[in-house]
């Protein structure tokens, strides 16, 4: 008779609480591993689009640079693809107190217009 009680205590098995804690605590876990996954892939999406914006401001801005010419004052707008992504960009030149440069500003938003990055320079009289 004791061996029949010690047979049925060992196989006796978890609680119905104990699986229920077990399955919370994974559930906990895979939901903070996939907020974590998503908060990555979002930072990698940024920095890409970062990195393109960038490409496509520099590119306007050594335009400036290298032209002959001074800037003409005023706002144009282009399109930039790069990456089979497509980019709106905003070059924007002032004057300054000094007739010899021009400072451009040069702003990329995303085809949604949300600001993505902006880049400034001062261009001198060559």
């Amino acid at each position: 008779m004791s061996m029949a009680r010690t047979i049925s205590r060992c196989a006796r098995g978890f609680t119905l609480i104990e699986v229920l804690v077990a399955l919370g605590i994974v559930a906990i876990a895979l939901a903070a591993g996939t907020q974590a996954t998503t908060a990555l892939v979002r930072n990698s999406q940024r920095e890409s689009d970062l990195l393109l914006a960038q490409v496509c401001a520099e590119n306007e801005l050594i335009k400036a640079r290298l032209a002959r010419q001074m800037p003409a004052v005023g706002d144009s707008g282009l399109v930039c693809t790069q990456a089979s992504t497509t980019y709106n960009v905003t070059v924007s030149t002032t004057a300054t107190l000094n007739p010899n440069f021009r400072r451009v500003d040069v702003q990329v938003r995303s085809q949604d217009e949300a600001p993505v990055l902006r880049l400034s320079t001062v261009v001198g009289r060559y």
